[in-house]
């Protein structure tokens, strides 16, 4: 009897832990990745290979950063960019958007075509130019405008950045302009910086 009662309480504990092992485990509650600014170089050549489909020989116009309220600022860096193309055979220039967040109505995910339009050679002052002159990085260029800058950012601290590459006859070279400002036609003071070498330019007050 002693024996059957052990065996019946031994028996009963093995139900109890199989069935305990059997349960499904608790859900992992996933953590939201927050988004993160990028670079204007890393953002073009995501717009570039989108570009590349609507025209392989496909050259860059123009590129400017945009702020986006519910991403924070990074210096050199943007939540969303504006990158405008021009097909060489067909005389058409196209815009594109790359934004790390959903903005409805204006700004998408990742990267979205705003529409296009006749290109005859020069919009504004910018002339259109191969994605292989752009070496230097919009984080780099601001560091290196950063030099003839401190001043002004210490006397403006937390003023917004915008930058724009562009490649027009005022350089011999595509260029970073460093915007200490919401807009070019806003501030008072940026730097250009050579998206090819690097090298500081001048200084626009």
């Amino acid at each position: 009897m002693k024996i059957r009662r052990w065996y019946l309480a031994f028996a009963g504990c093995l139900v109890l832990l199989l069935s305990a092992c059997s349960e499904p485990a608790p859900p992992v509650k996933k953590t939201e990745e927050k988004p993160e600014p990028v670079t204007g170089e890393s953002a073009l050549f995501k717009m570039f290979q989108v570009a590349r489909t609507w025209d392989p020989r496909v050259q860059v116009l123009k590129l400017t950063s945009s702020h986006v309220a519910d991403v924070p600022e990074e210096r050199g860096k943007a939540a969303a960019w504006e990158g405008v193309f021009v097909s060489p055979t067909q005389s058409r220039s196209r815009t594109y958007t790359f934004s790390v967040v959903e903005q409805l109505p204006n700004l998408h995910k990742g990267v979205f075509s705003t529409g296009d339009e006749p290109f005859s050679g020069i919009k504004g002052e910018s002339q259109p130019f191969l994605i292989d002159l752009l070496k230097i990085d919009s984080d780099k260029a601001y560091e290196t405008a950063l030099t003839k800058a401190g001043d002004y950012e210490k006397k403006n601290p937390g003023k917004p950045i915008t930058l724009i590459l562009e490649f027009t006859k005022r350089h011999p070279d595509p260029t970073w302009r460093v915007i200490w400002g919401e807009s070019a036609g806003t501030s008072s003071f940026s730097v250009y910086v050579d998206a090819s070498t690097g090298n500081f330019l001048e200084v626009m007050h």
